[in-house]
This record gives C-alpha cells, structure tokens and sequence, in this order.
C-alpha cells in the first residue's frame, strides 16, 4: 500500500445527519429537540457549524463541550455572524463605491483619463506592469457583458478611461492601486475625502477588502484573527484591540458619512443587543465601552 492509500484510510466515514445530532450530544452539547437539531444540520455543513463551537469547547477535554453548552447557543453564534456579514457586507459596498469614485475622479484630474496606464504616476513599475495586466484581463472579460466596455472599443480604439474602467475592478484592486499610487497624490486623496494619513488609509482599504472577501464568500468572522490588521492610532489601540472584527467595524464608521454611519451604528447595536446572551465581546474584539467609543468620533 502506497502513502496516498495510507493517507485515504486515515479520513473518517462521513456520518449521517442523525449521527452528527448524536456526537453532539455524546460531546455534552445539550439539544433539547433532536429533529430540530437534525433539520438545522440538513441547511448547515457540520463542519462549517463547527467553527461556532470552538468557544464552547471544554479546555480541559476538547473533546467535549462546557458545562451548560447548548445546541441553540451555537445556532445563535453561527446566525449572529451571518447578520453580522450581511450588515458589513451593505457598508463595505457603499466604501468601495465612493472609493472608486474618489481615485478615479482623482486620478483623472491630476493625472489624465489615461493618466492610470503611464508607470511614471506609480511608486513601483514592475507592480504597475502587473497591475495594467490584470487590469486588461478584466476589461476583456468585460466585453461582452458590460455595453460601455464594448462602448470604448468601438468609438476609442479600447482606450478607456480611468473613470471607465474602474468600474470592472474590485475592491482588491483598487486598493492595490491606491498603494502604488505616487505619495502626493494619496496624500491628497487621504486628506481630502477621509481626513487621515494615507499610510493609515492604505493599511485600512486592505482590511477592508479582505473583509469584504470573508462577507462575500460566507467565512467565519467570530472568534477570528484579522488576516491583515489595520494600521491604528495610538489611543485608538489602547482601546482594543486590531487583530479582531472590531477593529475593521471601527474603521468602517470612520469611513462613512455621517448620515451613513448613524444608521449603519443603529443597525450594529441592534444586533448585538439582540444576541447579547449569546456572544462573549472578547471574541469579537468589543471593548466593553464600544458604543460610548464609537461615538467619539460621530
């Protein structure tokens, strides 16, 4: 036997619903309705579901749950973080959206409609030559689908502007632009539309776009470390930590209007009053004074 056919012995049976219900309970997870549980786990992947759980887990025996752990506590984890994705997921696009608007609008006026192709307008040319690549990939793709695409083509020899052709980007894309974009100009950018350093506004978009990724492709945000922690001020780290949500939700409310942000703080304390019993803060990276920091900076 060969070490792949070692390896494929080593994988666990898959188990059927019924016997997902019944290792959670063997674990001292409390299910009070096991056909609920059973249904739950139909709409749910155990293993996805799972993640939730790691908070509930004994420290002592892993294998099993605290004491007064319960089926509808992990529910509620799991919901409570779909919410939570959905919420941000709302306010990340109306970031990036004003983003683009921002750097192109930016870019086109000081630099030229075209100004986005010309190496000398960026810190790095070989990140520029590979980000004009990835850029034309994107447009092609955009051909067919997109009328103003196959617009410029036809009337502009596929020269397209700046303004144009943001709007086939993502918001990975545009934050890795706005990094390699020559210092003056994200200083102006920084300081206008944002009032904060650009370092600071580089290392947010970052977070940002990875946390948009995480919303967008249904990952876990409870109880998870930050891949790329946000670059914060000195008091603001004395409040909490970068390493959890908290800190992306921090600069979220930086990010938006005032009318924005007062709806978008509604909406958060709604929802974390709502799964108050369920959530531990510490996991999320909330300080215990969150609202009254938010509002510092209303």
């Amino acid at each position: 036997m060969d070490s792949n056919n070692k390896d494929y012995m080593k994988i666990k049976p898959p188990t059927t619903y019924r016997e997902q219900v019944e290792i959670l309970k063997k674990r001292n997870l409390h299910i009070e309705n096991s056909e609920i549980a059973e249904k739950y786990l139909q709409r749910v992947n155990y293993y996805r579901l799972s993640a939730y759980a790691l908070t509930l887990k004994d420290p002592i025996n892993k294998e099993h749950y605290i004491k007064n752990s319960t089926f509808e506590k992990l529910t509620s984890l799991y919901e409570f973080d779909r919410r939570l994705r959905l919420m941000l997921l709302g306010v990340l696009e109306t970031i990036e959206i004003s983003f683009r608007t921002h750097i192109s609008y930016e870019i086109a006026h000081k630099l030229g409609p075209l100004g986005y192709k010309d190496k000398e307008n960026f810190i790095n040319g070989k990140f520029h030559g590979e980000s004009l690549d990835e850029l034309e990939t994107l447009i092609s793709r955009s051909r067919k689908g997109e009328l103003f695409i196959e617009h410029h083509f036809k009337k502009y020899n596929g020269n397209i502007p700046i303004w144009a052709a943001i709007e086939v980007t993502s918001f990975g894309y545009i934050s890795k632009l706005y990094r390699n974009l020559r210092e003056d100009l994200k200083r102006h950018i920084a300081k206008i539309y944002y009032n904060v350093p650009y370092l600071y506004l580089e290392s947010w978009l970052q977070t940002l776009s990875n946390i948009r990724n995480v919303c967008a492709h249904y990952g876990r945000l409870y109880n998870k470390k930050l891949i790329f922690k946000p670059r914060l001020f000195k008091e603001d780290l004395r409040r909490f930590s970068n390493q959890k949500v908290y800190a992306a939700i921090y600069i979220i409310q930086r990010l938006l209007t005032k009318v924005e942000r007062q709806r978008f703080l509604i909406e958060l304390e709604t929802l974390i009053d709502e799964y108050e019993e369920y959530i531990d803060h510490s996991h999320i990276g909330f300080p215990s004074n969150w609202k009254e920091h938010l509002l510092l900076h209303k």
